[in-house]
């Protein structure tokens, strides 16, 4: 199938979408897909849009802003099929909560970005406020949206000193179990620790998935230092003892702090 002459591209991308779902001419596997299915994909798809922003290149974040609204077309042509709503829906349904969330730019009742969305979630059937947190979010980014959602209604630790506190108390409760080889309570202990952490990213108003990615980044330009260094002696790491790696490390810390 070609692109119609004068045809919208998302018109030419619906059609495209339709054709490989179907069950007379269609790709098998796209016909064998699901919701469950492709959401691991979807995932995928919006983290490479992310990576591709990271480093900056404009023009791979066209094609992959591309597979992105592939992933919405997909989940849109499935939803048609089964006759819940099409894909004008969804483009009906962003285009009212974006007008109803900026009323001060398209008129309608006054309130900030914060109080809209508190009374469109007392609108729903489950009214619970944590509800709508996404519990396929990214573990460090839902517990920021966690506590920070109870900390809208006064649950919270009232001082980053406090919070220091906490995890002071946090990591002395994991040094337990850890002495105790209890495994099971140390990982209970360790996701309250990461919990409290993301809490003083929210006390410092710090994006503490954005400050992880930036040191898992940073640890990576110094391993690969030592992998350099020792390459150009003709080894690898697993050629190395411990005390020359760390050697290198600091090396590393200060080379890369010049880069």
């Amino acid at each position: 199938m070609s692109e119609s002459r004068g045809e919208a591209p998302i018109e030419s991308l619906l059609a495209i979408m339709a054709r490989l779902r179907s069950h007379t001419e269609g790709c098998p596997w796209d016909v064998a897909q699901t919701f469950a299915t492709i959401a691991p994909y979807t995932v995928e798809e919006a983290y490479e849009v992310a990576d591709a922003i990271e480093r900056g290149d404009l023009a791979d974040l066209k094609g992959e802003l591309g597979d992105l609204l592939f992933q919405v077309i997909f989940h849109a042509r499935m939803a048609e099929e089964a006759g819940v709503f099409d894909f004008d829906d969804v483009v009906r349904a962003i285009v009212d909560k974006m007008m109803r969330r900026h009323p001060h730019i398209f008129g309608g009742e006054p309130g900030n970005w914060e109080e809209i969305k508190a009374r469109e979630r007392d609108g729903k059937p489950s009214s619970g406020l944590l509800d709508d947190i996404p519990a396929a979010m990214p573990a460090l980014t839902r517990a920021t949206k966690l506590s920070k959602r109870a900390a809208g209604v006064g649950f919270v630790w009232p001082t980053i000193s406090a919070v220091m506190e906490k995890l002071a108390e946090e990591v002395a409760e994991l040094e337990v179990e850890i002495a105790a080889n209890d495994r099971d309570r140390a990982a209970d202990e360790l996701g309250d620790m990461l919990f409290v952490c993301a809490n003083i990213g929210r006390h410092l108003n710090i994006d503490p998935e954005a400050a992880l990615a930036a040191a898992n980044a940073k640890f990576t330009r110094r391993f690969r230092y030592i992998e350099n260094a020792l390459a150009q002696q003709g080894r690898n790491p697993r050629q190395a003892s411990l005390a020359e790696m760390e050697a290198l490390w600091v090396e590393a810390k200060t080379a890369t702090m010049r880069s």
